[in-house]
């Protein structure tokens, strides 16, 4: 008899289309850059010296290491969490100090509120039962990091993370020296696209923080990216966000591992 594949998230889940798609996956890149920014632990991530070093590696690590739990077995996602938490620690005593629960929580919410934005950006808008999935696959992976306080369901993340965008971001001289080297990496093209793809998904909050105004283009190549799907064109407009460094890695977001 076959084995049956026993997957961490569900292949029916509204979380596997999210994160299948590199375009989406690459908008929740650009809205964690901005939200990451203004974060009041984000000191933590300027302590090891690989955040300032390489800005863009760093996020692009963190949104793909979550793509894999999400397609991995349970036993696979499970272990990778593990080694997660096992880092987490290595550095907390390398510190000195405990990461603050509260900055765990913060990173979670991120990647709950760009998995839903950047889908409803680009796709359709989620249902309740959709949404509600987001949350409990976050939260579960959340729970085996051990993080405590999280909430039970949808409507209790909206409230907490409204709470955490209240009180938890500051524009600090962090957030300007990460944004310098979003641009210094980047280059000035790409630096425009990224606010403007930002703008489209951030709370209302990060763009008082970050003085954000009106999207100035990004509606339009929005316009032109969905055309250039019709086309199978849009994987040139794919490269438009990142570097050629990253041309390899982007193009993997497509596939679908472990399925």
């Amino acid at each position: 008899m076959e084995k049956v594949h026993n997957h961490y998230v569900n292949t029916d889940s509204i979380v596997r289309r999210i994160w299948g798609k590199a375009d989406t996956i690459l908008l929740i890149f650009a809205g964690a850059a901005a939200e990451f920014a203004l974060n009041k632990a984000v000191d933590w991530l300027y302590f090891t010296g690989r955040l300032p070093s390489d800005p863009l590696g760093r996020l692009f690590s963190t949104v793909t290491y979550a793509r894999e739990i999400i397609f991995s077995s349970t036993e696979k996602a499970n272990k990778a969490i593990d080694k997660m938490k096992h880092i987490h620690s290595a550095v907390e005593n390398s510190r000195g100090s405990s990461i603050p629960d509260a900055a765990y929580r913060d990173v979670l919410f991120m990647l709950i509120h760009y998995s839903i934005a950047a889908h409803e950006a680009l796709e359709t808008k989620l249902t309740k039962e959709e949404k509600e999935d987001v949350v409990e696959v976050f939260c579960r992976v959340g729970k085996r990091m051990g993080i405590p306080q999280l909430p039970s369901g949808y409507e209790q993340w909206v409230q907490m993370y409204n709470n955490h965008i209240k009180n938890n971001l500051v524009c600090s001289s962090f957030t300007a020296d990460l944004f310098k080297q979003y641009r210094k990496h980047l280059g000035i093209i790409r630096y425009f696209i990224l606010i403007e793809s930002q703008k489209l998904v951030v709370s209302n909050r990060v763009k008082e923080l970050l003085q954000f105004g009106q999207p100035f283009l990004i509606r339009h190549l929005l316009k032109l990216y969905r055309a250039g799907r019709k086309f199978k064109a849009d994987h040139i407009l794919k490269f438009l966000l990142l570097p050629p460094l990253y041309k390899q890695r982007i193009s993997m977001l497509d596939i679908q591992p472990g399925s």
